[in-house]
């Protein structure tokens, strides 16, 4: 199918149809958007517009939809704080609010079109608003999750060359210390009920602005955000996405993975700093009308969870491995879980079993998707389609996926390789343009004519993808990507830790965390072991984001390294998964 965009299309995309009830066996429900996977693959096609703008195309023409009464009275957007505070906009609502905040950014700020802005937001009402304002502006979207360190938010300041940014109390103070130290930094935003020197109170001004406002007319290809990323050597990579790469590309999402209407009410548990809630909170249902959900909660709270997927009536649901192991251990019974119909996972491998716990729990079966910050979904479990447990489906519409070895060529099913998407001769609207400011970075990903994902995996004889291993050394921890590096950096500034290596470690609840193999200077080999290890830790905690810090710590004597003095990190992570 072939998307246009214009009202008539969003008509199209967004079937109107009641809810589907799911069968008893795995991978029986019916889809509202599609046929077939078959079909899917071989029918999916998006015509690139030169221009094209999420906001004007996509989230405007909703707004027609809506005002001509063509929509359910589905909010586009529904916020609550967990106690008894709610907030709902409808889409004409939205475009009011953010056509002022673009107001803000162009006048009060200054900023023009290509301009970076940084965003770090906890799920406030204001984070959802700043996205579709740098939309609207054409300024680039810099999001960060809201458990960096001052260190953190230098680094990124500094590296992306952000000339404002929008955060709130908490970390207005570490912005604060560091913003004489970035040069192209002219403008901050604060949300607050309180007035800071230095910053424009953003509740205050919205009160104020106008919201008469045009889109800018952005070209499809121009820039429309950047997300950092870890990786295993060096410090966080930036990640640029076009405005068709994630307001197009993620429409294989919305429509057939998640297979959202505009009757949906989509709830996404993603923390707002990574791609996943781009993924999942703003364009994969908004490009079909659907209503996205949203739950402060500052933790994660099992119960309060719970509590929400039953009194709500959130109809598709999308969170970590690592949640669903959580959710598992409750007792479910006193829940009733009314409208919801279709849940997913990503951000690392789910394990079979807590597949089937959520399945006894709830009637409902988990499908698995795998993809990247640099990609939109790269493959799926898609209704309609046998879900074989612990693997991560078939290639989604949008791309060509192999397994490659070291060559680049392509192997056969059940041998293990490198998992490939072919770029080339025509690149896949749906991927990353380039690492910013990282030529190499972004030529050491393609091998002959497929971009390499740097993460193992196999395709067995029908045709499903399984996951086999990061070739990269990143570590995935409660849906979080932790980059050995980051932790090696902070570790060695304990005036204890002569040298370490940091890998993954298996635990039942998170699926993975930190383990720190540390080698420590003379000095402190004869200090308490137990009470070293936990100053270590808090020394972390303090000197990067808390959720990098190890949970797990081994003293050892050497570390394993190569010839050249490399550390043999691989040698260090097969023990801890063979033995753990």
């Amino acid at each position: 199918m072939v998307m246009f965009l214009h009202a008539k299309c969003l008509q199209r995309l967004a079937i109107h149809g009641p809810m589907r009830v799911l069968h008893k066996n795995y991978g029986t429900s019916t889809p509202q958007n599609f046929s077939n996977y078959e079909s899917m693959k071989r029918d999916f096609k998006i015509e690139i517009p030169e221009h094209f703008n999420f906001a004007k195309d996509i989230l405007d023409q909703w707004s027609n939809v809506e005002k001509a009464g063509e929509r359910l009275s589905n909010p586009a957007f529904w916020w609550i704080d967990g106690n008894g505070g709610e907030v709902r906009w409808s889409f004409e609502e939205l475009g009011s609010l953010s056509r002022k905040f673009a107001n803000i950014l162009t006048e009060a700020c200054s900023l023009q079109r290509g301009d970076r802005v940084m965003v770090i937001l906890p799920k406030i009402p204001e984070w959802w608003l700043a996205n579709v304002a740098c939309l609207r502006t054409g300024t680039v979207l810099i999001p960060g999750t809201t458990q960096l360190t001052q260190k953190d938010i230098l680094y990124r300041l500094q590296s992306s060359k952000a000339k404002c940014i929008i955060t709130d109390d908490a970390l207005a103070p570490a912005v604060d210390s560091v913003a004489s130290k970035c040069e192209n930094l002219s403008s901050r935003l604060i949300v607050s009920q309180h007035s800071r020197e230095g910053w424009g109170n953003l509740k205050e001004m919205m009160k104020y602005a106008s919201d008469n406002h045009t889109c800018v007319d952005t070209k499809h290809n121009e820039m429309m955000a950047i997300y950092f990323t870890s990786g295993t050597t060096g410090p966080p990579k930036m990640i640029g996405h076009t405005h068709s790469s994630f307001g197009l590309g993620l429409s294989v999402n919305g429509r057939f993975w998640l297979d959202l209407t505009d009757s949906d009410v989509m709830w996404n548990t993603s923390d707002t700093g990574w791609a996943k809630s781009a993924w999942s909170s703003v364009f994969s249902p908004w490009i079909q009308g659907a209503c996205v959900f949203a739950h402060y909660l500052p933790r994660f709270e099992s119960t309060s969870i719970l509590q929400t997927l039953s009194k709500f009536p959130i109809t598709v649901f999308c969170s970590a491995p690592t949640a669903y192991r959580m959710l598992v251990q409750n007792d479910t019974t006193s829940y009733k879980f009314k409208s919801l119909k279709h849940c997913v996972s990503a951000g690392e491998p789910i394990n079979p079993e807590v597949m089937e716990q959520w399945r006894r729990k709830t009637g409902l079966d988990i499908y698995e998707g795998y993809g990247q910050t640099e990609t939109v979904l790269i493959c799926g479990n898609f209704k309609g389609m046998e879900i074989k447990p612990g693997s991560m489906g078939k290639p989604s519409p949008a791309f060509d996926v192999k397994i490659l070895d070291e060559n680049g060529t392509i192997l056969p099913p059940g041998q293990e390789g490198d998992i490939g998407v072919q770029v080339l001769p025509d690149r896949p609207f749906g991927l990353f343009t380039h690492y910013v400011d990282n030529p190499s970075k972004t030529a050491s990903t393609l091998r002959g004519n497929f971009y390499i994902t740097g993460d193992r995996g196999y395709m067995d004889k029908d045709g499903y993808f399984w996951f086999v291993a990061r070739s990269d050394d990143v570590i995935l921890s409660s849906g979080y990507r932790i980059g050995p590096f980051e932790v090696e950096s902070a570790l060695i500034e304990h005036p204890s830790v002569a040298e370490s290596a940091v890998v993954s470690s298996p635990d039942p609840i998170r699926g993975e965390v930190v383990k720190a193999f540390i080698v420590l200077k003379p000095d402190y080999k004869s200090h308490d072991q137990e009470q070293l290890k936990k100053e270590i830790q808090e020394h972390v905690q303090r000197t990067t984001a808390p959720y990098k810090y190890p949970r797990k710590v081994e003293f050892i004597e050497e570390l394993p390294k190569t010839v050249s003095g490399k550390v043999k990190r691989n040698e260090l992570r097969k023990k801890e998964w063979k033995t753990t």
